[in-house]
């Protein structure tokens, strides 16, 4: 993997853990304004997951990164992004598979994760580089 530098994520939190990915898979956007990218197409993401927090579990950790990539590489890896119809639903069109859509949804799975285990860490931070040239940072609102 090339070393990839993110946006720095400003927080008080003791601990930070960043993993990174690849997912390879396809999608499209049915709506008028996609242009070209209303036809199916396929990329190869780059995905960085960033979770903090102040204490680690029983084992050492603050989350498994086999469960990170189990969560999210395991669910998108290979796959139609429209197909899976929990994240995506062309009856809303704020929810196309688009990078920004893409990135919200994994936060909202690995935040749902974090919030079973003990220690409660939180996610601060989803990087989806789409290409070489395009790429999308989402973040929960503060307090949220």
């Amino acid at each position: 993997m090339i070393h990839q530098l993110y946006p720095q994520v400003f927080h008080n939190y003791q601990y930070e853990l960043n993993k990174d990915m690849h997912i390879a898979a396809a999608h499209f956007i049915p709506h008028e304004k996609a242009g070209k990218c209303a036809n199916m197409h396929g990329h190869i993401y780059t995905v960085n997951i960033t979770v903090a927090g102040d204490e680690l579990d029983d084992a050492g950790f603050l989350v498994n990164f086999q469960e990170l990539k189990e969560l999210i590489h395991g669910k998108l890896d290979h796959t139609l992004m429209n197909e899976h119809r929990d994240w995506f639903n062309d009856q809303n069109s704020n929810d196309f598979p688009t990078s920004e859509v893409i990135a919200r949804k994994i936060y909202e799975t690995v935040q749902a994760h974090l919030d079973t285990l003990p220690n409660k860490p939180k996610c601060l931070q989803v990087f989806v580089r789409e290409t070489p040239t395009s790429y999308v940072v989402y973040r929960p609102k503060a307090g949220k």
